[in-house]
């Protein structure tokens, strides 16, 4: 049993936990602000994020006995963002559980399978592509209006994609955080540490 707490998987853990939930998670705060949540609202809805993706990640790795990562879909969440607005945040609730219900009887039938084998892979990457242009595009929006900040974190990305590509995400991130606090861009962020209350939104 203590093998698995060996300093290397909890690496892995951990790299695969921050990618998988802060990658979408940034993408999400953009979609909760949106749709004009609360920031009760949005703690909730982060706070379901990582309960939901932890939960459901150890008991599929429990149950196969092989690691198994539940992540948010980032070109989903991407998605959201040029949803939502002018949507009430109740109306979307009710749009993720009706898809939340054709995906699960995709995948319990095995349509989605199906129709994956007719549609070209050009296509479906045609289609990712293109819900996250805009996002790959802001990056170069970015650098004229803070090129320090998003041309250290494009710089450290690209080198860390090339020899380090485990680590890309996090020591782009960290990136981020260094210049931002010798920028002095944190002054005045007083954060509040407290544990989130799920805010139930009717559908």
């Amino acid at each position: 049993m203590l093998r698995f707490f060996s300093p290397s998987y909890i690496s892995a853990g951990f790299v695969s936990a921050l990618v998988g939930y802060a990658g979408a998670g940034a993408i999400i705060f953009q979609a909760a602000n949106a749709s004009g949540a609360s920031p009760a609202e949005i703690s909730s809805w982060l706070w379901a994020l990582g309960v939901g993706m932890g939960v459901s990640s150890a008991a599929l790795t429990l149950r196969y006995r092989q690691p198994i990562m539940v992540a948010w879909s980032t070109p989903g969440a991407a998605l959201l963002v040029t949803s939502l607005p002018g949507l009430p945040l109740s109306d979307a609730v009710g749009v993720f559980l009706f898809s939340s219900l054709l995906l699960t009887l995709c995948g319990v039938t095995g349509f989605f399978q199906k129709i994956m084998d007719v549609v070209p892979k050009s296509l479906g990457a045609a289609l990712l592509a293109a819900v996250l242009l805009r996002f790959g595009l802001d990056a170069f929006v970015a650098l004229e209006n803070d090129f320090a900040l998003a041309g250290a974190m494009l710089l450290v990305y690209v080198l860390a994609r090339q020899f380090v590509p485990r680590f890309v995400i996090p020591l782009t991130f960290l990136t981020g955080i260094v210049i931002a606090l010798a920028q002095g861009s944190f002054v005045g962020f007083d954060p509040d540490f407290s544990l989130t209350t799920p805010v139930f939104v009717m559908p």
